[in-house]
């Protein structure tokens, strides 16, 4: 006696099964991984460079930066070392991620779009009177300023 609502999971399973490993061998998902875990591993590298060399380097009393402190109004105190440690790797983070990573994509895609076309210029609607050079249309027999007859489209294109 098969059961109906169970004769298809098998295939279920192995569709979706096929389908995580399609997703998880893309190489999207395969380079964000590699990014992550090289990302975690900088940050690492400059936070040792920041709280090593950087920090001691910068006078905050007998003590080193992560340990400075300041007195707060009710009686503590405000242990900002650490944040100042943090705030100084992420700007060197920022500084190396714009450097390194921003300002080349942004020449390579500047390099690869194409260059626009220049628009080619519309014909002209109006043209200029010859007597009180004000602007008239193309088409216009007479100026509509100083009533003056203009010769028409097709005479001046004759003349010219």
């Amino acid at each position: 006696m098969a059961n109906s609502t169970l004769s298809g999971v098998g295939k279920g399973a192995t569709g979706l099964a096929k389908e995580f490993k399609d997703f998880i061998l893309r190489g999207n998902v395969v380079d964000l991984a590699v990014g992550i875990v090289i990302g975690a591993a900088f940050s690492g590298v400059v936070q040792s460079l920041v709280k090593d060399l950087i920090t001691p380097l910068i006078p905050a009393g007998n003590t080193g930066l992560s340990n400075f402190s300041v007195s707060s109004i009710i009686g503590g105190k405000l242990l900002v070392g650490d944040f100042i440690n943090a705030i100084i790797s992420f700007l060197i983070v920022a500084l190396v991620i714009f450097f390194f990573v921003v300002k080349p994509v942004n020449a390579l895609l500047t390099l690869a779009e194409p260059k626009p076309k220049p628009a080619e210029p519309d014909a002209p609607t109006t043209r200029d009177c010859p007597y009180c050079l004000s602007s008239i249309p193309i088409k216009a027999t007479r100026c509509a300023f100083c009533t003056a007859e203009v010769p028409s489209v097709d005479a001046t294109a004759e003349t010219a």
